[in-house]
Formats: C-alpha cells, sequence, structure tokens
C-alpha cells in the first residue's frame, strides 16, 4: 500500500482537521451552554439560540462551500504537480465570496425578525432572536473569509495551521461568553444573549486575522487580486453551484427539523436545540478523517493513483466507525451529565433524554456518509453530492418526518427521520465511489 496513505500519514491531516473542525459546533455550544444557564428566561434564551445557530449554520454551509471547491482544485493541481497554474485563483475566490458576504448581512439585517417568525419563533423567543441574529451575522463575512483560507490550506495539505486558527477562535469564545454573558460586577455588566452574540464575533474577527497572517507567511499564495480571471474560475463556480444546490437541500432538512421542533413549544426547541448541536459536534469530530480524505482524494486523482484511492477509502471506513462507536459509547456512559451541561430545566432535560440515544447510535453511519462525502468532494464530484442529498432530503427525510409526526412523534421523529436521512447518504456513496474508481485501478 501507498505510503501517503498510512495511518501516520492521514493521521498527520486529520487530527489537525479534527481539532480545527470541532471549532464551528463549539461556538455554537458554548453559546448554548452559557446561556442556557442564565439566571432568568434560561429557556427561551436557549431555544434562539438554537433558531439563529440553525439560520447562520445555514449562511455559512452555503456560503462556505468555496473551502471544498477550492480545496479540490488545489490539491488536484497539486498532485499533477502544477500548482503554479492556480496561484491566483484563492484571491479571487476570497475577493468574490467574502463581498457576497457583505451583501447577505446587508439584505439580512433589516429583516430579522421576518426571517425567525418563518422559524415558527414568536414572543420572548422571538425578540431574543432578533437581538442575537442582529449582532452574530456581523460576524459572516470574517467567517468565510476564512474558510476560504481554510480551503487554500487544505489544498496544499496542510492542516496545521487552520488547526492553529481555529484553536484562538475557540478559546477567545469561551472566555468571552463567560466575561460577557455573566459579567463582571463593577468591570463588565453582564449583557445576557447579547453578550454571546458580541463573543462570537470578537472571536470570528481574531481568526480571519490570524488566517491572514498564517496565508501570507506560511505558503506562497498572494492575496492581491491578478488579472487575468484564472482558467479555473469556471469550474470552481460550477462545484459552488453544485454544492449550492446539495446545501440548500441540507438546510430544508435542518429548518423543517428546527421549525417542527418549535412548533412544539419552548421545552422541545431548546431540548432540540441541545441534540441538534451535538450532532453537529459528532459530525465535526468526524470531519477530521473525513477532510483528510477529501485532501488525500483530490492529490491522488491529480496524480492518477487509482489504486492507492481505493485503499484510502477502505482505510477511512474503518477509521470512521472507530470513531463512530467511540462517540457513542463515550456519550452513553456520559448520558445524564452532558444534558446538564446545557441547562438545569427539568422540561427540557426530560426531552432531551428522551431523543438522545438516536444522536448516538447514529453516529456510525454519519462517520460513514461524512467521509465518502467529503471524499467526492475532493474528487470534484460535486454534481453527484448534489442529486444524493436532493435525493435523501425530499424523497427520504420529508415523508419520514411527515408520517411521523402525523403520528405524533415529537422529537423522536424529527431524530429518526435525521437518522434514517444519513443512511440515504451514505452506503449509495460507497458503491458508487467503487464503480467508479475499481475499473481504473
Amino acid at each position: 500500500m501507498n505510503s501517503s496513505i498510512s495511518l501516520e500519514n492521514i493521521n498527520k491531516l486529520a487530527i489537525p482537521a479534527l481539532i480545527s473542525g470541532v471549532s464551528e459546533p463549539i461556538l455554537s455550544l458554548t453559546d448554548a451552554a452559557i446561556v442556557g444557564n442564565v439566571d432568568f428566561n434560561a429557556t427561551e434564551a436557549l431555544a434562539a439560540v438554537g433558531i439563529v445557530t440553525t439560520f447562520m449554520s445555514m449562511l455559512i454551509w452555503v456560503l462556505g462551500q468555496t473551502r471544498s471547491a477550492l480545496a479540490s482544485i488545489i490539491s488536484q493541481y497539486l498532485g499533477a504537480n502544477n500548482l503554479s497554474e492556480i496561484k491566483n485563483l484563492p484571491a479571487q475566490v476570497i475577493a468574490l465570496m467574502t463581498s457576497f458576504s457583505l451583501l447577505i448581512v446587508l439584505l439580512s439585517y433589516p429583516f430579522a425578525e421576518t426571517v425567525f417568525k418563518f422559524y415558527n419563533a414568536s414572543e420572548l423567543i422571538l425578540d431574543y432572536c432578533v437581538s442575537y441574529y442582529q449582532i452574530r451575522c456581523f460576524g459572516l463575512p470574517f467567517t468565510l473569509f476564512t474558510i476560504a483560507v481554510f480551503g487554500t490550506f487544505r489544498g496544499l495539505q496542510n492542516t496545521f495551521h487552520p488547526m492553529l486558527i481555529a484553536m484562538i477562535g475557540t478559546a477567545t469564545n469561551i472566555v468571552l461568553d463567560v466575561l460577557f454573558v455573566y459579567g463582571i460586577d463593577g468591570f463588565i455588566p453582564a449583557m445576557h444573549i447579547e453578550g454571546a452574540a458580541y463573543a462570537s464575533v470578537i472571536a470570528q474577527i481574531l481568526m480571519a486575522l490570524a488566517a491572514l497572517y498564517y496565508l501570507l507567511k506560511k505558503t506562497d499564495i498572494p492575496l492581491r487580486i491578478e488579472l487575468p480571471i484564472n482558467k479555473e474560475i469556471n469550474r470552481f463556480l460550477l462545484m459552488v453551484a453544485n454544492l449550492f444546490v446539495r446545501t440548500l437541500a441540507l438546510n430544508a432538512t435542518l429548518y423543517l427539523g428546527t421549525s417542527f421542533a418549535t412548533a412544539m413549544g419552548k421545552s422541545h426547541i431548546a431540548a432540540y436545540t441541545i441534540g441538534i448541536n451535538l450532532w453537529f459536534l459528532g459530525a465535526f469530530i468526524i470531519d477530521g478523517y473525513a477532510g483528510a480524505g477529501g485532501i488525500l482524494s483530490g492529490k491522488l486523482l491529480g496524480a492518477k493513483a487509482y489504486k492507492t484511492l481505493i485503499d484510502l477509502g477502505n482505510r477511512l471506513i474503518v477509521y470512521g466507525l472507530v470513531i463512530g462507536a467511540f462517540l457513542t459509547i463515550v456519550g452513553f456512559v456520559f448520558y445524564y451529565p452532558i444534558g446538564r451541561i446545557f441547562t438545569q430545566e427539568e422540561a427540557v432535560l426530560n426531552n432531551f433524554y428522551e431523543v438522545f440515544w438516536i444522536v448516538l447510535i447514529m453516529q456510525p453511519v454519519c462517520a460513514v456518509a461524512f467521509i465518502y462525502d467529503s471524499i467526492f468532494k475532493g474528487l470534484g464530484k460535486m454534481k453527484t453530492l448534489r442529486n444524493l442529498l436532493l435525493f435523501a432530503t425530499f424523497i427520504v427525510f420529508t415523508p419520514v418526518l411527515l408520517l411521523l409526526d402525523y403520528c405524533s412523534w415529537e422529537l423522536h421523529g424529527i431524530f429518526t427521520a435525521l437518522g434514517v436521512w444519513m443512511l440515504a447518504r451514505s452506503f449509495p456513496l460507497i458503491y458508487i465511489f467503487r464503480k467508479s474508481f475499481k475499473p481504473l485501478a
């Protein structure tokens, strides 16, 4: 087997990617844990954080597909030893996506109340959603800048510096969350849910500054925009367009889950917030090895090393299942203490404990889905990912959710539908991958 996919080399990419990957859900989980334990209106504040986090995740995932597309193109050129041909592509991509994110902020800020009414938020929860979002949205351009830089680093087979950047942001957010939400008597006023939003924005700004520094100091990639437009910009935009449609389908799933949970009442949406954010955390932990698969698969495709590519896919299935099983076991061992990290409200905890087991048993399946999802991104097979997620969302998830809601399964129905959705996303990718590349190997 080619040494480039030895466990040591995979871990060299995967472990830093894992650490940097968990920073995104940790930002939201920190907000949820801190806000969920405030002295007044904790359930409403926790519910608002969950609703806004879902919407923010939609924006970040839709616009942040630049990372996967950029990493795929760069890694393929690196594997073919033609990196000089796309040196000016990252600067053009960063300028394009950062400008677009500013437009999103300008359009969404004045209509925040309308947006969150669409999620069935009302009364105090709606007020908290609006105040939290109208602060957090200003971090979006900085986040997308950082994501594009991460894509550049990943294409260059470098996950170490993104890890450092993510650690800076995570540590900053945790410290500032405590200081701003609870305050320090006589020094910093307690700002409740708005404090959590300010903490997140400051952390995102620091991450962007760190990303700028490391890109300029540790790579030969320039940030000045040079003409002509790179020849790969059309392929990049096509990849992003396919991922855009795919991500809309993904977020349709998350919107439906959040909307149905919100309609069930504040204790249900608060419990859903905890569960879905822990699901995200598991996804991003697994994403370390998924990210390594994407990084290496693009490079191997560029080098036309098809046998090694098949071996990589086989290895990563095993690693993913092991990690998924480990997360499941840890979750069951600390089943009840995990819930109490986020809230002390008994109604919320009871709802959460009734469905947390579904989140846990799905972790091995999620691992397979996320790993092959990332491999296909590295290969540039965005159209396949688009079509599969459209199928999983609208032919599988939505009918199952509606049926189980009709049967009054409540949160059990939402998380069961999410589990079936993950099954529909995982095993077809393994079949398509082997059918495509085994003959070439």
